[in-house]
């Protein structure tokens, strides 16, 4: 249940990085990511992502369409956020996953981890049914 504000409603960069509260539905966010997430940029990532999760979000979804590349620092940012949504008994869902980003999920089996969906509907519609239209 929400609580707070979210203190990253504004657009933000990060060189290559933009990080963007797309939009709400009901307790899950949809968060845009553009650009590349490095180890330059990973740390804006997370604490936008730690911005959301502390407005009171039981579920986040990042549509990461519009990332480029992201290495290992971004994954364990990814990690990092699962790891404290699924303990306040929430969860990450990513949406618009290029194929190379999705080999990386796959290969390094966060797949199994992330919800990967197609489109954003969708991975608000699984984070949520309850969400939708709120």
């Amino acid at each position: 249940m929400r609580t707070g504000p979210i203190r990253c409603q504004e657009a933000a960069d990060a060189g290559d990085l933009r990080v963007e509260l797309a939009g709400l539905h009901g307790d899950t966010a949809v968060v845009t990511v553009a650009g590349e997430i490095d180890l330059r940029s990973a740390m804006t990532l997370r604490d936008h992502l730690t911005a959301v999760v502390e407005a009171g979000f039981e579920s986040i979804v990042i549509d990461f369409e519009q990332v480029l590349f992201c290495d290992a620092s971004g994954l364990n940012a990814l990690v990092a956020l699962a790891n404290r949504m699924r303990a306040d008994g929430g969860g990450v869902w990513l949406a618009g996953v290029r194929p190379a980003q999705r080999r990386l999920f796959q290969i390094t089996g966060l797949d199994r981890r992330f919800p990967l969906c197609e489109r954003v509907e969708d991975a608000v519609a699984q984070a949520g049914p309850h969400s939708l239209g709120r």
